[in-house]
């Protein structure tokens, strides 16, 4: 399926974005076309790009009046917000707002398919905590969850008019189904799969479950040729026990070194359905920072039966006396 620039536009704010998915076009299916996007938007976009996506949408609370496809989309995205809403919900959320932009030079963005006020206030609240060096790809991934939905939308609409010999429809036109597919296909449908006790529906997944990179925060780039591994425990008890320093439960799921954008690569295998447990990524900062604190950096975290099917990116936020970590997508 071809793009063409106006396509992508609804899709994403970004010229750089919109310029490289047209020229990577056409797709024959959605799955490759989600891809081509992440591949782009997190290793063709430059933050100036990220910045010009996100002052492309409407603030969270304050729906764009236009009649673009775009500013439909977002009408659709927020519409469960706008129905949760109270004056004094929305009052807050505007006063919280102009706190984070304010605090981090751009506005608040969030994939806000399904959720409520409530929800959306206590994840900017959450998230206002941040280094801005840490809320700016926080950010570029929500706006990825935004535009991977409206690319669905996108060709969604383009297949029906096409098997009816129609031109692409207006915003106007699609407005209702926009509502049902990301308020219902996004929310209710996954909640209502869940409690059945079957596995979501999601497409194959085109990177490993399980991902990392890493910032030299102390220098503000990305820290390349770190040796990375990832492990998982296999031990006699469920579970390593605090302050035991048996190791030999660890088996190795994979090792890397990060690449110039500080990125480990793959880690593990391509598998959709991810074991769940507990695992290590373990980092030789020693060998990159030989004056620094840490000989190594071992971050241990558990996946839930209940999020075998998620995306795990743990980066670690180093410099040489101190680190950080945090989920990511």
């Amino acid at each position: 399926m071809d793009f063409e620039e106006k396509d992508m536009l609804a899709c994403c704010g970004s010229t750089k974005f919109v310029r490289e998915m047209v020229l990577a076009s056409p797709f024959a299916s959605l799955d490759l076309a989600v891809s081509a996007a992440r591949d782009i938007w997190f290793n063709k976009v430059d933050v100036s790009g990220w910045l010009e996506a996100f002052a492309a949408h409407p603030q969270i609370g304050e729906s764009s009046s236009s009649n673009t496809t775009s500013a439909g989309w977002s009408r659709g995205e927020q519409s469960t917000a706008v129905a949760t809403a109270t004056d004094s919900s929305l009052q807050e959320l505007a006063e919280w707002n102009a706190r984070y932009r304010q605090k981090f030079g751009h506005i608040f963005i969030i994939c806000a398919s399904g959720r409520s006020t409530d929800e959306i206030l206590a994840e900017l609240k959450k998230r206002y905590s941040n280094r801005p060096i840490v809320e700016i790809e926080i950010a570029a991934t929500e706006q990825m969850k935004v535009t991977e939905l409206r690319l669905a939308k996108l060709i969604s609409a383009k297949a029906e008019a096409a098997s009816k010999g129609d031109s692409y429809p207006t915003v106007d036109t699609k407005k209702a189904e926009e509502d049902r597919v990301s308020i219902i296909g996004a929310h209710i449908t996954a909640a209502s799969e869940a409690l059945a006790g079957k596995p979501p529906q999601v497409p194959s997944r085109t990177r490993p479950p399980i991902t990392s990179h890493v910032l030299d925060v102390a220098r503000g780039y990305p820290a390349a040729g770190i040796e990375v591994n990832l492990e998982m425990w296999n031990g006699n008890q469920a579970r390593p026990q605090f302050g035991k320093t048996d190791t030999s439960g660890w088996i190795l799921q994979g090792s890397s070194t990060t690449d110039k954008d500080g990125r480990s690569g793959q880690l593990m295998k391509m598998v959709d359905a991810l074991t769940p447990g507990i695992y290590r990524i373990s980092f030789n900062t020693g060998k990159y920072c030989p004056n620094g604190f840490f000989p190594y950096v071992s971050i241990v975290f558990e996946i839930r039966e209940s999020q075998k099917w998620e995306h795990f990116h743990v980066p670690l936020l180093l410099s040489p006396f101190s680190f950080s970590t945090y989920r990511g997508s």
